[in-house]
Parts: structure tokens; sequence; C-alpha cells
């Protein structure tokens, strides 16, 4: 299961994997794949695991760890790159074994996704990077008109193309996903399943990792009605289906949910098994993000009381209605941690003994990325007022202080920084088997963070 970071939500992952059938499907076509029990071992070899590298397809040098095949201390199906199917798979059944869980982090643009796979190379580990609806719009363009969603739809799949080709240069697997997604903005996913599915027939995996589909707002039996719909189609190609029971709290994206009831952010045992129930004769590959008091952004202490003890609660139900056939850790279940950023470490590091996989990050790297760009500001605030003079004479430029590169690696920086704490948190560290990160070499100096006559900034 998949526990989400912002207010009571995680989500489910069955850790079983399921046949994939090539071909495109419709999402309102419901098709049967093979079941496996959730006890069984996932050992089902996909044909979504990675034909080529991207940096094959697009003729970049691929060295070092580009090049790796495989990880040390990863199941063979894990490598550089995006990772889907059994290779996604196999990543987050390691996740829940060995007790940690993989930081998602919301990006709006290049700058923050190479920040994201900078600190993952940094901490040695795998990462997630996910866009919303709105930051796929805001990747694409404000400028650009948004009928039907063709804007959000063109800049999640450019993001997309970028985290693939820059995945594998900086050695890394990442899960490549999208956020939240109402009953409203489903035509913005069924365009990113579309774009998946063209890339499958060429390539023999998905382009998107995975998706999420929120119907938390909507009657249970419309939720998992859709959704079952929607892993039909998803699963043919290897695609994991994120849903959600109960509401996030807070406020993101545009979606306001500070004002519901508090039962609302509590989900039942009952309702996770359910899902379970349903969603597993189809395939495996979901999770479910069900709430525990999770509330989206930062709020003072004891604002929000999160429930850790109710993803424990769901994992003994649905193990004792399974039987014989629960898994030997009593753990059937994934859990993603909806809202993480702001929350205390002892809850988070308690649901992780309960099987959270995955914790979503966006208002602690908002802030990181400003924080980057709000202190550079401070330290040569009168550098910055105008293109001609500063404190060491009136005729002195100030073009290599207000270069663009220069703020904004600065936020990349403090984010990389951020996110470090975040790998600690969820015990997400040293775990490719990689060590350090080595120095970068023949990289062009800051002329205002490192000095040299005639370098350029970053």
């Amino acid at each position: 299961m998949k526990f989400s970071t912002a207010a009571a939500g995680f989500t489910v992952f069955i850790g079983s994997a399921a046949a994939f059938a090539p071909g495109a499907g419709h999402s309102s076509v419901a098709a049967k794949a093979s079941f496996v029990p959730a006890s069984a071992a996932v050992s089902v070899r996909s044909p979504t695991q990675l034909s080529e590298k991207m940096a094959e397809e697009l003729g970049t040098p691929c060295e070092d760890e580009c090049a790796l095949e495989s990880y040390p201390n990863m199941p063979e199906s894990v490598h550089p790159g995006v990772v889907s199917g059994q290779g996604q798979i196999d990543l987050l059944n390691h996740a829940k074994a060995n007790g940690y869980a993989i930081p998602a982090v919301n990006c709006v643009s290049s700058s923050g996704i190479n920040a994201c796979l900078e600190a993952a190379r940094k901490n040695d580990a795998p990462v997630i990077i996910q866009f919303s609806s709105g930051g796929s719009q805001f990747y694409g363009g404000k400028g650009l008109d948004n009928n039907n969603y063709k804007a959000a739809i063109a800049g999640a799949i450019s993001g997309a193309f970028h985290v693939r080709t820059m995945a594998e240069q900086y050695g890394v697997p990442v899960i490549l996903h999208t956020d939240h997604c109402a009953k409203k903005l489903l035509p913005w996913i069924d365009g990113l399943l579309a774009a998946s599915e063209r890339y499958y027939e060429k390539h023999g995996e998905p382009l998107f990792s995975s998706h999420m589909i929120d119907l938390s707002e909507e009657p249970i039996e419309e939720n998992i009605a859709i959704c079952k719909d929607y892993l039909a189609r998803m699963s043919k190609i290897g695609i994991l289906l994120e849903m959600e029971l109960g509401i996030t709290g807070g406020e993101e994206d545009g979606v306001d949910n500070t004002d519901v009831p508090l039962e609302d952010l509590y989900s039942k045992p009952e309702e996770i098994y359910e899902v379970f129930k349903e969603l597993t004769p189809i395939s495996d590959m979901f999770t479910v993000a069900a709430a525990f008091g999770n509330v989206h952004g930062v709020y003072s202490p004891g604002n929000v009381k999160l429930e850790p003890k109710i993803l424990s609660r769901a994992q003994e139900y649905i193990s004792d209605k399974l039987g014989d056939d629960a898994p030997a850790d009593k753990k059937p279940v994934s859990f993603v941690f909806h809202g993480g950023s702001g929350s205390d470490l002892d809850d988070i590091r308690e649901s992780l003994g309960y099987g959270v996989i995955k914790m979503n990050i966006d208002t602690d790297t908002q802030w990181s990325y400003w924080e980057g760009i709000k202190n550079f500001e401070n330290k040569y605030h009168d550098y910055l007022q105008t293109q001609i003079g500063n404190p060491e004479g009136p005729e002195k430029p100030n073009k290599k202080y207000y270069d663009p590169r220069e703020c904004m690696r600065a936020g990349e920086t403090a984010t990389v920084e951020r996110l470090e704490q975040s790998f600690a948190d969820l015990r997400c560290q040293n775990i490719l088997g990689l060590g350090e990160m080595g120095e970068a070499t023949n990289v062009l100096e800051s002329s205002v963070f490192g000095p040299r006559k005639g370098g350029l900034p970053v």
C-alpha cells in the first residue's frame, strides 16, 4: 500500500506481480490478469523490462553508472533510469522488505528534476519524481492554452522525456509518477496513458511508471469501479495504479480540503480490504493511498494528528481475511505516506514499520528551492538592483549576479540539502551500493561562487 505525505493518506501495493499483456486498451474495458496470491514471491518476468537505454536511442554518452545493467545491492530488474513493470515491483518490494521508503517529490521544472536526481545519487538511493496536473501545465508553459488539458498533457510528457534522459546519466533508478488526479482531471490521465501505450508499442515499456487516481471525494463504490477500469488498462503495459481512500486535508495545487469533516481524514480497515478484494483479481499492480490524518502543507505543532497505527490495524485486518494466503510478515499492503512535509519524525519512522514504501514531499521542497533563491538575493542584494553599478563601483556590471543560472543553482543546492534530510528520515540511504558520488569534472565554475576570469555561471 502506498502512503502519501500530506494529510492522512496511504497507498496499498499488493505484494505480487501480475502478467502483463501487451496492447492498448480503453479505461472502460476491464481485462483480467493472472492473480498471484499476496503470499507468493514476485518472480514474473515482465515484457516491460528495459529493452534499450535512452542513451542508446538518442546516441548520448553513457558511461560509468549510466552503463550499469543493475546495482550491487538491488534486484537484477532494477536499473539506472525509469523503472516500470517488474523492475518497479521489485524495487517497491525491496523497500518494504528492508524497512525504508522512497521520497516522492513533486517537480515543476527541469531544474527541480535535476535537483532530485542529484540528491538521489548523493544518497545512493532510488527516487520517485512526480507531476501534478498543475505542475504539468506549468512545465508546458503558462502561456499555452490548457483547454482539454492539452498543456498539462504535453507538459507531463515533456517532463517524462527529461527524466528518462537524465536519470540514466545520474545513474539512479526512478519511478516516474503523476500525483492526485480527481474525477474532473481524468482526461489528463487518459492523454498520458495514450502516450504510454504508443511508447510501449515501440519500446516494450510505458512512458510513465505509475499514475495516481484520486476519487476519494466520490462514493466508494464509484471510486472502486472507475479504478478497476483504469487498472485493467494500465496493468497491460506494466503501469502501477495508486488510488486514494479517505481525504488528505489541507490545500495543494488548487485543491482545498481544509474544511473536510475530521472523520474523512481517517480510512477504515474494511474500506482498504474492499479495495484489495475488488482490484486484486484484475492485477496486483496497485497501491492505495489511505488516510490516517495526513494534511498537505506545513502547520504549527499540534494542528495535525497523524495516526500511523491505522496502517497497522489495516495490515492485521487484511491478513486475517487472507488467512493462509497472507504473507509471512503479515504486511500484505504497501503504504504510501501523503503529506510528508512537516511530519514528525517519530510518525514517519513508525509508519515505516507498518509497510510504508513511499512518502510524498512537496511543500518542504518548494520552500527549500525558494529559500536558496532568497538567501542568494540577500547575500548579493546590492549587485542585483541594476545592470550596472554595485558596491565595487558605479561602472561595474552585474551580469554574472543576475544571470538566472546563479539563483536557480542556489535553489537546486538548497533542495538537494533538504532532500538529504528526507532520505535520512525514510532510511533511504546507501541503498544501491554505488558508494559516494564523485566530484563533477569539466564543470564551468560559477563566477559568483567560484570566481575565475572569463568563467561562466554554474
